[in-house]
């Protein structure tokens, strides 16, 4: 009882301080996904329907990486500057409690995001779901991914780094990535990259779960994404348990 009752505290205190900025964050992932679903395909003079699938199912993706590995990081850095961290290190909880509560708290911030796109991509565009009973813990798995990935860097860089270390990830995420279009299409040593970096991964996750007629996903794509998700987090809590300020 004493972990649920210090959690539940821990949750409050962090959806308090965030309370101002978490409706911005979601109408921004609402706006993100609609431009990735509908924006996207005015590049395009006629897209075909595996076109349209791969953004209807690259927008969810895609909003899970920007908050984990984009807003998190931002909000870190804040919170360095204006020394929540170091108070944060003087709370009576363990720092798996808090991780585990600012997770949860974000979480929550992606859900409008990946709901709004994909019910608007359904009725708009028909780009033909296959709903697998994966979803949710596919999902959920990414999003622990990212957001414990952007923890761990967050958390180890000094904020003006961590801050231009996430801008590029997302445009490397948003231009450079196979998160909306095949692999195939990469020359072949950024394809060797991203078989190690966890975006690829995640990509073919979420379309094995969401189309999972059309694609499907290796065990290697979960391995990658669980043995990413583990170093952030392992990462940032040695760091919140250490007395370095960075």
């Amino acid at each position: 009882m004493n972990v649920i009752n210090d959690f539940m505290s821990v949750f409050q205190m962090q959806f308090r301080r965030s309370s101002g900025f978490i409706v911005f964050f979601a109408l921004i992932q609402i706006m993100l996904s609609l431009g990735i679903v509908i924006g996207f395909t005015y590049l395009m003079p006629s897209p075909d329907k595996d076109t349209i699938l791969y953004l209807a199912t690259g927008a969810p993706t895609l909003v899970l990486i920007i908050t984990g590995l984009n807003i998190v990081p931002q909000q870190i850095a804040a919170a360095k500057a204006e020394g929540y961290i170091e108070f944060i290190r003087t709370w009576p909880v363990s720092r798996g409690i808090i991780i585990a509560a600012d997770t949860l708290l974000w979480l929550l911030v992606t859900i409008p995001g990946i709901a709004v796109a994909s019910l608007c991509a359904h009725f708009i565009f028909d780009p033909g779901y296959a709903i697998s009973w994966t979803i949710i813990p596919a999902l959920f798995l990414i999003a622990v991914t990212c957001i414990g990935v952007g923890y761990g860097f967050a958390y180890a860089l000094p904020p003006n780094l961590s801050l231009s270390l996430s801008q590029v990830i997302v445009f490397g995420a948003l231009m450079f990535s196979p998160i909306n279009f095949p692999v195939e299409r990469l020359p072949e040593w950024l394809a060797a990259v991203h078989a190690v970096l966890p975006l690829h991964a995640m990509a073919e996750v979420t379309r094995a779960s969401m189309a999972s007629s059309s694609f499907t996903a290796s065990a290697g794509s979960y391995m990658t994404l669980a043995i990413w998700c583990i170093a952030g987090y392992v990462g940032a809590m040695l760091i919140l348990n250490s007395n370095k300020r960075r």
